[in-house]
């Protein structure tokens, strides 16, 4: 799946169902559930990716310290970008990489 048709099934209720637990959190932070965003991303706390997107949800919260540790169990440079420009990138590298 590309990014342009990931982000067109936000439209939608539920994230399709073969997404992993770190694009299905962003599928939620997209759609506008923070909450249910960062539950995936603690269901697989371990997979680095998950790490990934679990920074990138504490940043958007403002919570910059915990973002940073997420960052560093995600082996990922803390990010300085716009916060959309990093939500594409990631759903980018998470997609090209299933």
């Amino acid at each position: 799946m590309a990014i342009d048709e990931f982000s067109a099934t936000i439209q939608g209720t539920e994230p399709p169902g073969n997404l992993s637990f770190a694009l299905q959190a962003l599928w939620w932070d997209r759609h506008g559930d923070w909450e249910r965003a960062h539950e995936c991303v603690q269901a697989n706390e371990a997979d680095p990716a998950s790490a990934w997107v679990h920074a990138y949800l504490h940043r958007k919260e403002g919570d910059f310290s915990n973002a940073e540790y997420w960052y560093d169990r995600a082996r990922q440079a803390v990010a300085t970008s716009k916060l959309d420009d990093e939500w594409r990138s990631i759903a980018t590298s998470l997609l090209a990489h299933r």
